[in-house]
């Protein structure tokens, strides 16, 4: 076993499923990763064989047919995935920030309705949020949901929503739109809807049209999408939670998981890049030697795996801080912030190892070279998380 990515304190079950899962990734994703990525192909045995592992109710509590694991074996599942090919952690994600929400935030009735059928993988979820105009400016999302008549009617939402993940396989899409239950507040006035819909491309279902797939330079095999909603229907006991106006602070509980996700994706690709750039030195000769005999190589791959440990320590302890029930919105920016620039690094340096063989569609890398750059904008760009970061250390550090 490596001897980076190790994880302390673990129980047997963690273990376990841990083991479970790098024997899926090596036996069922990387023989076949750079294959599908390359031809952008959904990966559907793989999906299969994740439902049949109790991948999508991970977290899910027991009582609603799940494995109720903690967001800390989460990360190290979604760390081993992306180890293997990062679309597929991206199937996953979405899924659990919904799923999250829902634990969180919704009512008696969704939880019996929604969860059950999330742990098995029959209802998948996506999470939408962004718009064309706006990406991390939540605040200024211009769909607008407006109650047909008295409360208890249906509500009419109309907007565009922009890269929504598993936008056209998922089945229950979590949006959020403007309505006016808040008064002056912009924050007080953002709603989320559980939107069911079935998958697929086009309109499919009256008033919400899910036009195609955004072609992407990486992180293919998963669909990103718009959502367009056009005077679409969503009755009133599809509001998260059952009352309006809490969307926003819904949202960015989901997001503060979500970003432990994407560090752990970071991680993830980061110790593949190095294994193959470590590989790949010890069997590559110049000059009369190993490439990995070079002191250049050597320290490349030094400063590599102290990124990757240092990446997933911090990874874990925000994962931790959460599992605790603490705040943790400093930590998760921190560990998406220092995995996501960690992981551009790793990966440009394992392809830098594999010289011109690197540039090929032949080797792994070239494909890990397309995806780590999807982590720096993913869940929040670098820029964000520094704001985020500076913030909550300005309120712990403030001069009294």
């Amino acid at each position: 076993m490596s001897r980076l990515c190790r994880t302390e304190g673990l129980t047997d079950i963690q273990t376990e499923i841990l083991r479970t899962i790098r024997d899926f990734v090596d036996n069922e994703i990387l023989p076949v990763a750079t294959e599908l990525e390359h031809k952008d192909e959904y990966p559907v045995e793989i999906v299969e064989g994740m439902k049949e592992l109790g991948l999508f109710g991970l977290t899910i509590p027991e009582e609603y047919g799940g494995l109720g694991e903690s967001l800390l074996t989460y990360a190290l599942v979604v760390e081993e995935i992306a180890r293997g090919w990062m679309s597929v952690s991206g199937i996953v994600n979405t899924h659990f920030i919904v799923a999250y929400m829902l634990m969180q935030h919704g009512t008696d009735e969704q939880k019996q309705y929604f969860l059950p059928k999330m742990a098995t993988g029959e209802i998948r979820g996506a999470f939408s949020m962004s718009e064309p105009g706006c990406g991390s400016d939540v605040a200024a999302i211009t769909t607008k949901a407006v109650r047909k008549g008295a409360p208890g009617d249906a509500y009419v939402i109309n907007g565009q929503k922009m890269w929504v993940t598993n936008g056209g396989t998922a089945n229950l899409v979590a949006v959020l739109a403007k309505t006016s239950a808040g008064g002056a507040s912009v924050y007080r006035n953002m709603t989320t809807f559980l939107i069911e819909k079935p998958s697929g491309f086009g309109e499919v279902m009256p008033g919400v049209t899910v036009p195609g797939k955004i072609e992407k330079m990486g992180y293919k095999g998963v669909d990103s999408t718009e959502l367009i909603l056009q005077n679409a229907e969503i009755s009133a006991d599809r509001v998260l939670g059952g009352e309006p106006g809490k969307g926003f602070y819904q949202m960015m509980d989901g997001v503060e998981v979500g970003r432990v996700n994407v560090a752990a994706r970071g991680c993830g690709v980061a110790w593949r890049a190095f294994e193959l750039g470590i590989a790949y030195a010890q069997q590559r000769e110049t000059f009369g030697k190993k490439i990995a005999e070079h002191q250049a190589v050597l320290f490349r791959l030094a400063e590599m795996a102290t990124k990757v440990e240092a990446a997933h320590q911090m990874m874990v302890k925000a994962a931790n801080k959460k599992d605790s029930g603490e705040r943790n919105d400093l930590e998760a920016g921190m560990a998406k912030y220092l995995a996501a620039e960690y992981c551009s690094q790793v990966v440009e340096d394992s392809f830098r190892i594999h010289g011109g063989y690197g540039y090929s569609k032949e080797y792994e890398i070239e494909r890990l070279y397309r995806e780590a750059p999807m982590l720096l904008i993913g869940e929040g760009t670098a820029d964000i998380q520094r704001m985020i970061i500076g913030r909550r250390l300005l309120e712990d550090y403030k001069l009294r």
